[in-house]
């Protein structure tokens, strides 16, 4: 039997039942990480009707043997645990394994939390890049060609795209005007004030052609999701999320000198992965939570989930057909572009897919939303990982 079709069999055997975040409209929470990691993880066990005694899996990314330490500060003796790391796809990752092992019975209830406070406190981006060791690829190869992180690896992938394939600045910006008009329709949203395309090509130069607006938010945020099989998730507090397929792949770690293609990523390998153990195809996508570090980020996602084909992202985003009203909902609290961008936004995403599948997102509601693909993407366009959710009726 093949990797993929041991992933078929456990198509919907565990499900997302708790899902929570935290923003603020100033960018700022006013806690810690440690406060804000415990105080997500109480409320996602709230909103699924569980408590601190039914988990036995704790999955973190905030340090060195992360879980580990959130455990204990949580008081659980577990039988799983995972702090994988891979940037902004790491939570996404959590819910591959976290199905993984639910389905092989290594555990029950398995939460995956997240809280970064660089609004508040000390941004890691602010000089560069995070401290790296002196013999990380990328301190030897790319740092001392200019190469600070993240915003100068980005555009040589939109450059890269622009010569390719014709793919313009006013096309990158819809992809932000786009996203604002979700984030109009979202409270929490922090960017709530509606712009155009010529406003995102009139603000500031970050690294050519990415400007200001093409690029994400610093903000704090914290967020959760609780898991557990799909039996049990029935009986409990929400409609159950159920995970219907899985991707991850990588291409390369920090050093954007090392990916083999910059206009095609590793979502070419995760996205189709995922639809074909979920048995769909991008046609049966109802709403889309992607990874938007920047206006980039999303247009080659979209280009390697198969929404259309390399190359053509441009003129696929060009109409607005991921705003409100569009044929490919995307982003609707507004993404890393205009709601929350912590440092890594995957978390937020896989939130936002859980509301939608549920009908709680309110004013931003796709109505009849039944199946969501969630795709986080970590490092420099490094590794992704893509879910694809679905509710009861998928099954």
């Amino acid at each position: 039997m093949t990797s993929q079709q041991r992933a078929g069999q456990r198509r919907g055997s565990a499900a997302i039942v708790g899902a929570v975040d935290r923003v603020s409209s100033t960018g700022q929470l006013g806690r810690s990480e440690a406060e804000l990691e415990v105080d997500m993880v109480r409320a996602a066990l709230d909103d699924a009707g569980l408590g601190i005694g039914d988990v036995d899996c704790v999955m973190s990314t905030n340090g060195m043997m992360a879980s580990l330490d959130l455990a204990e500060r949580l008081g659980v003796r577990g039988r799983f645990t995972d702090s994988t790391m891979t940037g902004g796809s790491s939570f996404e990752v959590h819910v591959e394994h976290a199905a993984a092992a639910i389905a092989a019975g290594l555990c029950d209830v398995a939460v995956s939390v997240y809280a970064a406070t660089p609004r508040s406190g000390a941004n890691p981006f602010a000089g560069g890049g995070p401290s790296l060791g002196k013999e990380s690829p990328l301190r030897q190869w790319d740092v001392p060609y200019g190469m600070g992180l993240p915003a100068s690896s980005y555009s040589l992938a939109a450059r890269r795209h622009m010569h390719e394939y014709g793919t313009t600045s006013e096309q990158l910006a819809q992809i932000a005007v786009s996203f604002r008009q979700w984030a109009q329709k979202n409270p929490d949203a922090y960017y709530q004030d509606p712009i155009g395309v010529a406003d995102v090509l009139a603000s500031p130069v970050v690294a050519e052609p990415l400007h200001k607006l093409d690029c994400c938010l610093v903000t704090d945020g914290a967020g959760a999701i609780v898991m557990t099989a799909a039996d049990r998730a029935r009986d409990l507090a929400k409609p159950p999320v159920f995970v219907l397929g899985t991707g991850t792949a990588y291409t390369h770690g920090m050093s954007i000198s090392q990916m083999g293609d910059l206009t095609t990523t590793a979502v070419a390998v995760s996205g189709p992965q995922a639809m074909r153990a979920a048995g769909i195809t991008p046609a049966d996508v109802d709403v889309v939570e992607l990874y938007d570090s920047f206006t980039i980020t999303a247009l080659l996602t979209l280009e390697d989930l198969g929404f259309c084909a390399k190359g053509d992202g441009g003129a696929f985003v060009a109409d607005g057909r991921l705003g409100p009203g569009g044929a490919l909902p995307t982003n609707t609290n507004g993404g890393g572009l205009c709601y929350t961008h912590p440092g890594m936004y995957g978390m937020f995403l896989l939130v936002e897919a859980v509301r939608q599948l549920r009908g709680e997102a309110g004013d931003r509601q796709v109505d009849g939303a039944e199946v969501a693909v969630a795709n986080g993407c970590g490092g420099v366009l490094s590794c992704t990982s893509t879910l694809v959710l679905g509710t009861e009726s998928t099954l």
